[in-house]
C-alpha cells in the first residue's frame, strides 16, 4: 500500500458505501504441496456498508479482485 502498512481496515466516508484498502507486497511463508516455500503476498481488506451492499456479494468482488491481481494478464486481455 501507499503507506507501507501489511494490514488495516479503510474507514467509509461519507457519501461512500464501500472502501478497498491494498497493502504492502511482502514475502511470507506459506504452505505448498506440503512443503513451506516463500511467496509474495498482499492483504485486501474491504469495508463497506452493510445497509447497502450485501456480505456474499462483496466477498465476490474480493475473489475476483484476487484473482486478477494473481493473473494480471486476465485483467490486460478482458479475459
Amino acid at each position: 500500500g501507499v503507506f507501507g502498512s501489511m494490514l488495516s481496515t479503510p474507514i467509509i466516508n461519507p457519501p461512500q458505501s464501500a472502501i478497498l484498502g491494498m497493502h504492502k507486497i511482502i514475502e511470507r511463508p506459506v504452505a505448498e504441496k506440503g512443503q513451506i516455500v516463500i511467496r509474495p503476498i498482499m492483504y485486501l481488506a474491504l469495508s463497506y456498508d452493510h445497509r447497502i451492499i450485501d456480505g456474499s456479494e462483496a466477498v465476490q468482488f474480493l475473489v475476483v479482485i484476487k484473482e486478477l491481481l494473481e493473473d494480471p494478464a486476465r485483467l490486460l486481455l478482458q479475459i
